[in-house]
């Protein structure tokens, strides 16, 4: 599985926990997706992969609460609005 393919999967695990627990909304930190995927410290620094996957998964009505000087970085903070499309 290459990298952004782990951080869209965890993505989706993300939206659909938030969602079982019956949530209209799911605010990802992107350091915590980073942690999720490659641990803390991490093995592999992917940190502007990891950016770059959720800006990319969002839709028309989710909002970037907190972006990072330079777009992308630990402090990226995305509001993902509920429910999302199945995947497969």
């Amino acid at each position: 599985m290459v990298d952004a393919d782990k951080f869209r999967y965890e993505l989706r695990r993300s939206f659909e926990h938030a969602h079982a627990e019956g949530k209209d909304h799911v605010d990802i930190l992107a350091k915590d997706l980073h942690a999720k995927v490659w641990g803390s410290p991490p093995e592999k620094n992917q940190m502007p992969n990891c950016c770059q996957v959720m800006r990319a998964m969002m839709k028309a009505d989710d909002i970037v609460l907190k972006s990072p000087p330079k777009g992308a970085g630990s402090s990226l903070l995305i509001r993902y609005v509920l429910p999302r499309e199945k995947w497969s």
